[in-house]
């Protein structure tokens, strides 16, 4: 699934996407990789793994 980046605090490394259908999600400090995590941005396209409840698992930077 893809998103696109929406809050991001950087001292949490915590913040919220956007999916494409419209649903805000939420993602912990341990869902972006440490050494991307610097890159990451509001309004960024990002892919997300989420499991079968619907909780990011992995975010990580959607490359075109």
């Amino acid at each position: 699934m893809q998103a696109t980046v929406r809050t991001y605090d950087a001292a949490t490394r915590s913040g919220t996407v956007l999916s494409d259908d419209g649903v805000e999600l939420a993602y912990g400090p341990g869902t972006v990789d440490p050494l991307r995590v610097l890159r990451l941005r509001v309004g960024q396209r990002v892919r997300l793994d989420l499991d079968a409840s619907g909780r990011v698992l992995a975010l990580t930077l959607a490359t075109f």
